[in-house]
C-alpha cells in the first residue's frame, strides 16, 4: 500500500515540510510517526478522530505510530485555534484525563496487529530542569521566528502568556525526544498545528542533524458552514459516558448528502472502488442513505465495537421505520434520553388530548384536536386520530412507558409511574 497515494485521494495532505523527501524516505521502509493528544477535557472529541484514523492508516502500512498523551503539554495549554488563555487544570485533573483518554485511544487500535507505542510527555518535560531547557532548547528559538507562527500571531491583539507562549517549544522538543528514544521521522497533526510541527522538524534538523518530516491534514468542516463534531445541543465525544454510541452513530447517519463522501474517505478505510460506488448510489437513489448508513456503522464500530455499532444500528432502523416494540428496555431508554419527556402519576388513564397538553406535544387543546385529525400523532408506533380516543396505561411498553411522535421527526417520553 502506497500511504501517501492513499493519504492523497482522501484528501488528508494538507501540509507537508518536504512531500518529495518523505515520499523517497517511505519508499525505503517502515518509519516511526507519531501524534500528540492533550488531555484538556476527560474525552477526546471527534476532531480528534482523524488524526487518530490517520495514525492507523500508517500502521496498516506497516509503519510504526507512537500516540502521545500530552501529560505535560496539557498542563500548559495550547494556543493554536484559540482567542484566549485556556484555564490551567490541577495535575491530578490532568492524570484523571489521560487515564480515560488512554482508554479510548486502545480502543481505536484495539483490532489492529501492529503495536502502537503509548507514551506521556509528563515523563521528560516533568523531569526538565529551567536553566538547562532554556540554554539547550530555548536557544535554537528566536521570539521573531515564534512570533511569525500564526498560532502566536493571532493572539497578539488578545494576549498572551509567556505559559501559552513557551508551548511551541515543548511540543517541538518532544519530537527531538522521540527522534532520539524512538527514530521518530514524521509528525503529523491538524493544519492547526502546522506551527508547532515545523518548529519540532527545524528542532531536530538543529540539535541531530538529520532531516525529520511534518504533515498536517485539513480542518475539516461541513458544507454548510456548521462547526464539524457538534450539534445544537453538544460536542460529539468518543467517551460512550458523554456521548452514547447511539448519540454517535446518529451524528454521523444525519451528515448531508453534500459531506457524506468527504467523511467515507476522512473516517472510514473503506477502498477507492467502495467508495467510489457509494458515490454513485448518493445521486442515483439520495433518499436510501446508503452512503449515511455505511459512514455511521463504519465509524461507529472503530470507536465503540461491533456490538454497540449493531444495537445503534438496530435502534436507528427501529426508529426510521416506525418499529418501536422491537426494541428492549434498555434500547429505549438510550434511544429517547435526549428527547422532552413527561411523568403521569396516580392515574391509570387519561385523554389524549389532556395527555398531549400535559406533555407539551401540542401547545394547546385545539391544536391537539388538529394534530389528531390531522393524523400526525403517533404513539408506540401508532397513528391515533379519534379526539375522543382515551389513553390507558394498559398500552404502555415495559408497562412504563408512551413514545409520542408528533409528525416525521418530534418525539416526546412519557414515563407513566405508579
Amino acid at each position: 500500500m502506497d500511504i501517501l497515494e492513499d493519504l492523497k485521494y482522501r484528501g488528508l495532505i494538507n501540509q507537508a515540510t518536504n512531500l518529495e523527501g518523505l515520499k523517497k524516505r517511505l519508499k525505503k521502509g517502515k518509519i516511526v510517526l507519531y501524534c500528540g493528544f492533550d488531555p484538556t477535557a476527560s474525552s477526546l472529541q471527534i476532531g480528534n478522530l482523524l488524526h487518530l484514523i490517520t495514525l492507523k492508516r500508517f500502521q496498516m502500512a506497516h509503519h510504526q505510530p507512537i500516540v502521545l498523551i500530552g501529560g505535560g503539554t496539557g498542563l500548559i495549554g495550547d494556543p493554536s485555534g484559540k482567542k484566549t488563555e485556556r484555564p490551567l487544570n490541577s495535575l491530578a485533573t490532568v492524570k484523571q484525563w489521560k487515564k480515560e483518554i488512554a482508554e479510548q485511544v486502545k480502543n481505536i487500535f484495539s483490532t489492529s496487529k501492529n503495536s502502537v507505542i503509548f507514551t506521556d510527555n509528563y515523563e521528560w518535560l516533568g523531569k526538565v530542569k529551567t536553566i538547562d531547557f532554556l540554554r539547550d532548547i530555548g536557544k535554537y528559538f528566536t521570539v521573531s521566528y515564534m512570533l511569525a507562527k500564526e498560532s502566536i500571531k493571532t493572539r497578539l491583539e488578545s494576549g498572551i502568556s509567556f505559559t501559552e507562549f513557551s508551548y511551541m517549544i515543548l511540543q517541538a522538543f518532544d519530537f527531538y525526544h522521540l527522534a532520539e528514544k524512538y527514530n521518530c521521522e514524521l509528525q503529523i497533526g491538524g493544519s492547526d498545528q502546522w506551527g508547532n510541527i515545523t518548529a519540532g522538524v527545524e528542532l531536530v534538523k538543529r540539535k541531530l542533524n538529520k532531516e525529520v518530516f511534518g504533515l498536517s491534514t485539513p480542518l475539516v468542516t461541513k458544507s454548510d458552514g456548521t462547526k464539524f463534531g457538534k450539534t445544537e445541543a453538544e460536542t460529539i465525544w468518543l467517551n460512550p459516558q458523554l456521548t452514547t454510541p447511539y448519540q454517535f452513530y446518529q451524528f454521523w447517519i444525519n451528515t448531508d448528502d453534500i459531506d457524506v463522501i468527504t467523511f467515507l474517505k476522512y473516517f472510514t478505510f473503506l477502498s477507492k472502488d467502495q467508495i467510489e460506488k457509494l458515490a454513485t448510489k448518493v445521486k442515483q437513489d439520495p433518499e436510501k442513505k446508503l452512503a449515511q448508513k455505511t459512514l455511521a456503522l463504519e465509524v461507529t464500530k472503530l470507536v465503540h465495537g461491533g456490538k454497540a455499532a449493531e444495537q445503534a444500528e438496530k435502534i436507528s432502523q427501529a426508529l426510521f421505520y416506525g418499529k418501536i416494540q422491537s426494541l428492549t428496555l434498555k434500547e429505549l431508554e438510550t434511544a429517547f434520553q435526549d428527547v422532552p419527556s413527561f411523568t403521569l402519576k396516580n392515574i391509570t388513564k387519561i385523554p389524549l388530548v389532556d395527555l398531549l397538553v400535559k406533555a407539551s406535544v401540542s401547545s394547546s387543546k385545539r391544536q391537539a384536536r388538529e394534530d389528531i385529525q390531522n393524523k400526525i400523532i403517533n404513539i408506540n408506533g401508532q397513528i391515533f386520530n379519534k379526539i375522543d380516543q382515551i389513553i390507558s396505561r394498559s398500552i404502555c411498553l415495559f408497562n412504563k412507558y408512551l413514545v409520542v411522535k408528533r409528525g416525521k421527526k418530534n418525539y416526546y417520553l412519557v414515563s407513566w409511574l405508579n
